[in-house]
């Protein structure tokens, strides 16, 4: 005992003489903190480390893994997979936080260099007023969740429906390996070249994206940049079913025109009306006259938002929302108007615009939402599909919520479905939960004071909780059946039991060539 002590001692001295002694946290209330996401505790860390650049990470990773110790990153911790949570004791985290620089705009070039630990939303601020912005420019969480994160989990929202998943923006890579060499990838990976370009022989920046941590330390980025699109338009609609509606957004999808395409059950979609305050509805209002074109569209878009307030989606079934984006005027009223003929064709009536128009014009809010409106714990389940599994999946979802609606009814746990599309070809289906439970520090550090204090919250409910589990794993399993595919996979969803044999003896060769003694985020695709 006194050895393995002494042992631990050593190692957070080495470790604080790499990034200094205020920055390698040993206290109780921090190890666990960090070892959270949104869903689930962690096993608490032995010590977290907060590195300020890519030599003090590489130092740190080595030194870590030289001692025999699990090294895991964490961004956000914004997930709800798992990602960032030790799968053993005696583990490092790593904080990436402190490497949030936006190191390079390159407008001849068309790029922006970015260290891992930056947010979305700091990347947007820095882009702003730039006249450019990346394809996917951040998901929904983008004023806490990190670049390196989503590149690791592959997020979606932002620019997804026209431009695909983040990993599709990411040229170039710089990666920390176990033994503290780092590799670059893309066009960036030539002795003499620099990260212009994606593919440069085998895709290895591909190989470090959506790996959930699992194979290396991205420590910089290299997104592409495209003009930002002046024209904004957009459009709801009101589905009686989603027989109706999923076809609808698929149609819609496959035409290449809408910037971003999602919709919201009847359930989910009254828990978003219950939870938003009227101060938050003042906010955004401020925030779509602050996006609008011109004083006369200002004032167009308050006096529509001001005369409908929230009445407008009362008697509304299955809502769907679409973003426009074009450089021109007729180009953006010509996808308008084909967007609208889908729309009919398919039974969907048009209502009020205000939920696109409101969310983009702010689109990195503080995440209040991370819990229901009365502080009811949330956690959501999604699987990726074809446009043409779209219908069949949502109904197989529905048939397992009933098959345990007596639990359901039981331990008060709602459920509803967020959905949306990928480019032209991809459709997520994301069930979501919400249940009585008590709340974490995550949850409590994540919202806003002002808004926590009028929460009601709730006592600690495991036996709620294990039936969320229960079913959301059932989900899991049934997802698997079905062939639908996931974005942010880590220690949640079934990679392993899912992918054919000599995939997965591919995927661990790759981890035993850069990771050899297993060290980098154990557990995280399945991998020991």
């Amino acid at each position: 005992m006194a050895e393995a002590a002494r042992h631990q001692d050593v190692l957070i001295t080495e470790l604080s003489s790499i990034v200094g002694a205020d920055y390698v946290l040993t206290d109780a209330a921090s190890c666990r903190f960090y070892t959270q996401d949104i869903y689930k505790q962690g096993i608490p860390a032995f010590a977290v480390v907060q590195p300020l650049n890519t030599e003090e990470l590489a130092a740190v990773i080595a030194t870590t893994i030289k001692a025999g110790h699990a090294i895991v990153p964490r961004g956000g911790g914004m997930s709800y997979t798992g990602a960032c949570l030790p799968a053993e004791p005696g583990s490092i985290q790593v904080d990436m936080r402190r490497m949030n620089r936006v190191l390079e705009i390159n407008r001849e070039d068309m790029y922006v260099k970015v260290e891992c630990g930056c947010t979305w939303h700091e990347l947007h601020k820095a882009l702003d007023g730039s006249g450019l912005r990346t394809p996917f420019w951040g998901p929904l969480s983008g004023i806490k969740a990190s670049i390196g994160g989503s590149l690791s989990q592959n997020g979606i929202f932002w620019g997804s429906g026209q431009f695909g998943s983040a990993a599709d923006s990411v040229i170039s890579l710089d990666v920390v390996l176990a033994d503290g060499r780092m590799i670059s990838t893309g066009s960036d990976a030539q002795l003499n070249g620099s990260p212009f370009f994606r593919y440069y022989g085998p895709d290895l920046t591909g190989l470090f994206t959506c790996d959930s941590g699992a194979l290396g330390f991205k420590a910089v980025a290299t997104l592409r940049l495209i003009p930002e699109l002046p024209v904004r338009r957009f459009l709801s609609f009101d589905f009686d079913s989603y027989k109706t509606m999923l076809p609808a957004m698929s149609e819609i999808s496959r035409r290449g025109i809408v910037m971003e395409c999602f919709a919201f059950d009847p359930y989910l979609q009254a828990q978003r009306m219950q939870r938003e305050s009227l101060a938050k509805d003042v906010k955004a209002f401020a925030g779509v006259l602050a996006a609008s074109g011109s004083i006369s569209g200002a004032i167009k878009d308050g006096a529509r938002l001001a005369l409908s307030g929230r009445r407008f989606m009362k008697d509304v079934a299955y809502s769907a929302h679409i973003m426009i984006e074009d450089r021109t005027e007729a180009g953006a009223g010509a996808a308008v108007q084909e967007v609208r003929a889908i729309a009919k064709r398919h039974e969907g009536k048009e209502i009020k615009d205000s939920i696109p128009k409101i969310l983009r014009a702010n689109p990195f809010t503080p995440l209040n939402n991370i819990v229901g409106p009365q502080g009811e714990r949330w956690v959501p389940v999604h699987t990726l599909v074809p446009h043409s599994k779209a219908v069949a999946t949502t109904a197989a979802v529905k048939k397992v919520f009933a098959e345990n609606a007596a639990e359901i009814e039981k331990y008060e746990i709602g459920v509803g479905f967020l959905f949306a599309t990928i480019a032209t070809n991809g459709f997520v289906v994301e069930p979501v939960f919400f249940w009585p439970d008590e709340m974490m520090d995550l949850h409590r550090d994540t919202i806003e004071p002002s808004i926590l204090k009028k929460l009601p919250g709730f006592e600690k409910n495991a036996a709620a909780r294990e039936m969320v589990e229960k079913i959301r794993q059932e989900l899991i399993d049934l997802f698997c059946e079905l062939g639908g595919i996931h974005l942010q996979i880590a220690k949640s969803y079934n990679y392993r039991e899912g992918i054919k044999p000599d995939n997965w003896k591919l995927i661990q060769s790759i981890k035993q060539l850069v990771d050899p003694d297993k060290r980098i985020n154990p557990k995280s695709l399945g991998l020991d």
